[in-house]
């Protein structure tokens, strides 16, 4: 009955993969089961106070869990595990750490015109999962090897995109264009 928002399960994703990738004992366990167990902890000092449903509801439980990493722990996982990242574009776009063995950012492919390598996570150890969408926001390739995608698969991807979305750039070298976040 607590109101799990997105926020709260981004950031306990976002330290379940910290945890996944250096070891748990500079990460807390934040999972289910771990959380029920520590109520007690991290919880019941904000309930103090609160006797309706409607209050708990109110409850900022990203904030709440925020507070109980110190301010190494915060710096360590904006460091390791960002909330977002920034695409050649200019573009903020956000990571979602739902599996901690691949993270993943979905985003436009002309975006990304510029572009070499694969963004990293996990101080540069973790390519993202890349999920390249159309202008529409459909889902067009998934990859972990941008420079692949670059050299192979892209000119197939091209040649269906230039048909679909004639207004839009389809460079010949993507990785020499300039990205952009409309047409």
């Amino acid at each position: 009955s607590l109101p799990w928002d997105d926020a709260a399960h981004a950031l306990r994703a976002r330290v379940a993969f910290a945890r996944a990738l250096e070891g748990a004992e500079r990460w807390p366990d934040w999972s289910d089961e771990a959380l029920a167990a520590s109520l007690d902890d991290w919880l019941a000092p904000h309930l103090v106070g609160l006797r309706k449903r409607d209050e708990v509801a109110r409850l900022d439980l990203a904030a709440i869990l925020r507070e109980a990493l110190t301010w190494p722990q915060r710096q360590a996982l904006d460091a390791l595990a960002p909330s977002h990242l920034e695409v050649p574009s200019g573009a903020r776009h956000r990571v979602d750490y739902a599996d901690p063995s691949a993270p993943m950012l979905a985003v436009r492919l002309q975006e990304l015109f510029g572009l070499a390598e694969t963004p990293r996570v996990g101080g540069g150890r973790v390519p993202v999962v890349l999920h390249l969408l159309s202008p529409a926001h459909r889902p067009v390739q998934v990859t972990r090897d941008l420079a692949g995608f670059w050299a192979a698969s892209y000119h197939d991807v091209r040649k269906d995109l230039r048909g679909r979305y004639p207004k839009h750039d389809w460079p010949e070298d993507p990785r020499a264009a300039v990205a952009r976040r409309r047409r």
